[in-house]
């Protein structure tokens, strides 16, 4: 029994010194650390989400048409599909709350279900793809706000809850560590820069809170890797950081206005570091500035290595590229940069990529599903005429291609091209095709079977 005690007092021990906090976890009767009270508090926070999603009578009227279903015998309750997921309330006055993109994407309707089981109709304030962040407000009293942590001062090994709906079972409460940081390259839309856990995430969890021992958000459960669908102790989060920039942005305009600075980047190596006569370390160099751009009109050059992004550290290009996803166009950012021995700070303004109206749009048939547009230099704040993507409808060929909204083709084997029209002929021409596509900062090849 000493035994058993003494190693209690040292499983506490651990629990609280990840989380900086000044005395050990709270303890059961029996004299046993125990999660029990954090999850007391934060779990009223976590919200269920069901989503009536677009049915085949969505796209074809004769499935609206009751007469029509009775005569072929189509059952009613066949209809629509229901999703299920999970949400997180951050402002409790207003209603506001944190989903997943994926959760709510294509919903004719959305209900929250409290864990007091009070459901509310919920309306969608906007949602992101790029970061597969979404906001919803219901309009409800006695609600109960996760407050935000700063998930930039996460590190590998702090202790961490996963809460959500796994499975439409109903609320589950799941404990593991920060496994890693900064995760990318995992085929996942967007911008890339995950909280690695393993506590337990499953099919349902989208959406969920990932809370720190101190019951703050620090991250919103998106995805998991397995390959039966399962938990195998490896999922993913959206930093809470992101995820908040992403709501003001959501709140504030109905989406995420997205900027331009205008530079190609890669990770500081100890290899390019001494080649630049820096110190190596964390830090992103710059591999080329584009001209025009905000970037090269503050005065950034080529081999300039960024070290801090609004008095933030920029320990790689995806923490930079994530920063920037989520910086809206015609804010002022300050750059802390390294150009050989000397250390400066350049101040740049964040461009607008694309015009916000560029109304209607074509279609082309190699391309189907995807809205295009021709768009002037002024339209879009590239240096020439471009094809804009203005809107892409989600399971065609063109969003399967990987096209999103705001895109910018510019070009089709690295031919250059200026209008609908050019794109289409290139696109007819024998063979197997490349697009070359603007997104925000970055140049994108995407193939065209």
């Amino acid at each position: 029994m000493r035994v058993l005690i003494t190693l209690a007092w040292l499983f506490a021990g651990l629990f609280s010194a990840s989380a900086g906090a000044s005395s050990l976890l709270p303890l059961s009767r029996d004299g046993l650390p125990t999660l029990a009270p954090i999850l007391k508090k934060v779990t009223p926070a976590v919200v269920n989400i069901s989503v009536l999603q677009q049915g085949p009578e969505d796209l074809n009227p004769l499935l609206s048409d009751p007469f029509f279903r009775r005569f072929f015998g189509i059952p009613e309750e066949n209809s629509r599909r229901t999703a299920a997921g999970s949400g997180v309330v951050v402002d409790a006055k207003h209603g506001y709350i944190l989903t997943n993109h994926h959760v709510i994407q294509d919903a004719k309707e959305i209900v929250v279900t409290l864990k007091d089981h009070r459901r509310f109709p919920a309306r969608l304030v906007g949602s992101d793809a790029g970061t597969d962040i979404a906001l919803l407000k219901i309009e409800a009293t006695g609600l109960t706000q996760l407050p935000f942590g700063d998930s930039d001062a996460l590190q590998v090994g702090d202790f961490v809850i996963a809460i959500g709906n796994p499975f439409a079972l109903g609320q589950t409460a799941t404990a593991g560590i920060v496994s890693a940081l900064g995760r990318s390259g995992l085929n996942i839309e967007g911008y890339e820069n995950f909280i690695q856990t393993d506590a337990s995430i499953n099919p349902g969890n989208s959406g969920g809170a990932l809370v720190d021992l101190r019951g703050r958000l620090v991250g919103i459960n998106t995805a998991i890797i397995g390959p039966s669908g399962g938990n195998v102790g490896i999922g993913f989060a959206v930093p809470s950081n992101m995820a908040r920039a992403v709501m003001r942005q959501l709140i504030r305009y109905g989406e995420v206005r997205r900027g331009r600075l205008g530079i190609s980047m890669q990770d500081l190596t100890p290899k390019l570091a001494r080649a630049l006569g820096v110190k190596a370390g964390n830090g992103v160099v710059i591999t080329q500035v584009q001209a025009g751009s905000p970037a090269a009109l503050a005065g950034l050059r080529e081999g300039d290595v960024v070290v801090e992004l609004d008095g933030r550290p920029m320990r790689d290009a995806v923490e930079m590229r994530a920063q920037l996803a989520v910086t809206p166009a015609g804010q002022m950012i300050t750059l802390r940069v390294l150009r050989g021995s000397v250390e400066r700070k350049i101040r740049v303004r964040i461009a607008e990529i694309v015009a916000r109206h560029v109304g209607g749009g074509q279609t082309l048939a190699e391309l189907a599903g995807a809205m295009l547009a021709d768009a002037s230099k002024s339209a879009t704040r590239l240096e020439a005429r471009v094809v804009l993507v203005t809107a892409v409808h989600a399971d065609t060929k063109a969003f399967r291609y990987g096209l999103r909204p705001g895109d910018a083709i510019v070009g089709v084997d690295q031919q250059r091209v200026r209008s609908v029209a050019a794109l289409g002929e290139a696109l007819r021409a024998p063979g197997r095709h490349s697009l070359d596509v603007v997104r925000g900062d970055f140049m994108l090849t995407i193939a065209v079977p």
